[in-house]
């Protein structure tokens, strides 16, 4: 059985590197609309039998429940690293074989590119496996697909993508490392902004912030900032 595996944390406070240019109400909506974005691609998507969403945030709940996901409800939110491998060790109590880690910032993800990430975990039977998806720069790790699915820790922050290729080296797993652009485009400071300016025409996240004038707000921050001290 293959698992989705999504964490959500409260977004209340999301979004903290786009505080130069947006307001915490408008981060925390915009996070939002990527939530929705990322569960209705997950909705499409056909390569899994079971979407989980680990959280203990009451509106990303009420969503996933309408949507017919698990929820594996958190008392407590330490690090995505943390909630991950615990929603691993649950969904493997639950006959999972592979599970597959997805962010909720990925506002360009369509179904296509996770089913193409989920088909990858089908390798030679008893073998241990990891796939793994860059961040834009090379050094996140944007998605995660573990056979079986508590095959390392996770290890999500800085460097994260080496780290978790080192992991996958040391247990002997066969590695895959897919580039998927759509995938590899999340959301985290201004120069993730530029970037979904210019190649995310059409997408629900794109239109939210050209609403919100985003482009002048930019130029003002590039213009009132030195320029080694602030790059798009």
């Amino acid at each position: 059985m293959k698992y989705l595996l999504i964490p959500v944390k409260d977004l209340s406070n999301a979004k903290q590197r786009l505080a130069p240019v947006m307001s915490q109400e408008e981060r925390t909506r915009l996070a939002w609309l990527m939530l929705e974005h990322v569960f209705g691609e997950v909705v499409r998507a056909r390569g899994h039998q079971r979407v989980a969403v680990v959280t203990l945030y009451g509106p990303a709940i009420e969503l996933a429940e309408r949507l017919g996901f698990q929820i594996i409800e958190e008392t407590e939110q330490i690090s995505e690293s943390v909630s991950v491998d615990y929603g691993s060790r649950i969904a493997r109590t639950c006959r999972a074989q592979s599970v597959l880690r997805l962010p909720i910032d990925l506002p360009l993800v369509l179904a296509e590119d996770i089913d193409a990430v989920l088909s990858q975990l089908d390798g030679q039977r008893g073998k241990p496996m990891a796939v793994m998806v860059p961040s834009r720069d090379g050094t996140g790790t944007n998605a995660l697909g573990r056979t079986p699915p508590e095959l390392f820790p996770s290890h999500f922050g800085p460097d994260s993508f080496n780290l978790h290729r080192a992991e996958a080296q040391q247990c002997g797993a066969v590695c895959r490392e897919l580039h998927l652009h759509r995938i590899e485009c999340d959301i985290d400071d201004p120069s993730d902004v530029a970037y979904l300016l210019e190649h995310g025409h059409g997408s629900t996240a794109y239109e939210y912030l050209m609403d919100l004038n985003i482009c002048r707000r930019m130029s003002s921050l590039r213009h009132s900032s030195a320029p080694s001290a602030v790059r798009f």
